[in-house]
């Protein structure tokens, strides 16, 4: 399955793998030779742990690399009122009167424990596209789904800040 992505995701990407190659791969090679260095590698805990955040880090860069290679890169822009990419959404919970908010993001960027879910979670799903004021369905699974009204669209948020996600 090939993961939607906007521009700003690719670039993001791009930059860290170039970081990874140039600067920390060079840093990390040398760490391997110095730990190596201090003699018998039966016993020599730093020559393994310095292998294995080598090792970590080229797996990031393959990782990172399939990602680009593979992505199907997708317009972040939106209707000025409608819900899209980069959107922080504030929704009521009908069944509750609970108010949430979300910011809509990419797969890469998403993270639940700080309100950023993904375009492919129900939640978003649901929401994009939509207006303040709709009362969306939000489908969990076939069996469980839940009802939400689109209080507020804050369009002033972007992606700047956000971090590519590590796995």
């Amino acid at each position: 399955m090939r993961d939607n992505l906007t521009q700003s995701d690719i670039d993001k990407m791009e930059a860290e793998i170039e970081y990874r190659k140039l600067t920390l791969r060079p840093k990390l090679i040398e760490d391997v030779k110095v730990a190596r260095a201090h003699g018998d590698l039966s016993e020599n805990f730093e020559y393994y742990a310095a292998k294995r955040e080598k090792n970590l880090n080229e797996s990031r860069i393959r990782y990172l690399d399939r990602m680009v290679r593979t992505a199907n890169i997708i317009d972040d822009s939106s209707a000025d009122d409608e819900v899209g990419i980069n959107n922080t959404v504030t929704v009521e919970m009908v069944d509750d009167g609970e108010i949430e908010q979300y910011k809509i993001v990419t797969t890469i960027r998403s993270n639940s424990l700080i309100g950023y879910i993904s375009i492919e979670s129900p939640m978003g799903k649901a929401l994009m596209g939509h207006r303040i004021g709709d009362r969306v369905t939000v489908h969990v699974n076939d069996a469980v789904s839940y009802d939400v009204i689109i209080n507020d669209i804050d369009k002033s948020t972007d992606d700047a800040d956000d971090k590519i996600s590590q796995y």
